[in-house]
């Protein structure tokens, strides 16, 4: 039996992209992306898809660049796409990238969006196959509050949160259950308190995504050639067992600043290819 392994991390390997080119320009870019998401997703589910017009020197049209999560359905896809017609239009043609991937990418671990990450779990396992809870949601202490704060100019002054999340997540058809904890903090201005609420707010959300993004980091998605999806945990130094989380919360801490928003993850691929 085929067993295919998915996991909750950026996919960089080229043996899990696609190009595709010999796109015509008689129907939009709208509409060329929702047919080319309406084939490629019915092989799995994707990572990225991109729809770019061609460079001025070459005739007009369109090539795209998709990313699959896994290897396996990546290669079906480009064996039953490659010469197909879109939209009634000429044959596309579908390379699989055959680039090497450099060693230090390939061995880079970046987890996926808190939106990936839901989008990848409900495609796999639907929308009742996973829960997850908020064990702790608490405001921490700052450096800070023990400081003397200073007025700036405008009347604000400077300001610090800093917010900590332990969450469960649960596979309760598969028997498996994760816990992982983030820490946030945000250092702003405050020129009052609906600033000081609005703040309290985001950053309350954006610890309880952190920590549901750590928890997937663990999560393995076994997908067997039958149709069905096995969920394995993977063991790691820093994983968190349900007898030792009781009134613990020392976890990675993230400055706001070095949170990326999920919009702008995609815009960031390499987009450098050879195929094959």
């Amino acid at each position: 039996m085929e067993v295919d392994v998915l996991e909750f991390k950026v996919p960089v390997e080229n043996n899990k992209t696609l190009f595709v080119w010999n796109i015509q320009p008689s129907h939009t870019e709208a509409q060329i992306y929702a047919e080319l998401y309406a084939v490629f997703s019915s092989f799995g589910p994707l990572y990225l898809l991109k729809v770019c017009p061609n460079a001025p020197l070459n005739p007009p049209g369109f090539y795209a660049l998709v990313k699959f999560y896994s290897a396996a359905q990546a290669a079906q896809a480009q064996r039953q796409t490659d010469g197909r017609p879109l939209l009634h239009s000429a044959p596309l043609k579908v390379r699989l990238s055959s680039k090497n991937t450099p060693h230090f990418l390939v061995d880079r671990s970046r987890p996926l969006s808190h939106a990936c990450c839901l989008e990848l779990a409900n495609h796999c396992l639907g929308f009742n196959g996973w829960t997850s809870d908020i064990i702790t949601l608490k405001e921490l202490p700052t450096e800070e509050e023990e400081e003397e704060e200073e007025e700036e100019e405008g009347g604000g002054r400077r300001r610090s949160l800093r917010f900590g999340c332990l969450l469960q997540l649960s596979f309760p058809h598969h028997g498996q259950t994760s816990r992982a904890a983030a820490v946030l903090e945000d250092s702003f201005t405050c020129t009052g308190p609906d600033v000081l609420l609005q703040k309290r707010c985001r950053l309350q959300r954006m610890v309880r995504e952190k920590a549901l993004v750590q928890a997937f980091t663990a999560v393995l998605l076994i997908l067997l050639g039958n149709g069905k999806v096995m969920v394995e945990l993977k063991q790691t130094s820093d994983q968190f067992l349900p007898e030792e989380t009781e009134g613990v919360l020392q976890v990675n801490e993230v400055s706001w600043s070095e949170i990326a928003p999920d919009e702008d993850e995609a815009d960031d691929e390499e987009w450098e290819l050879t195929v094959s």
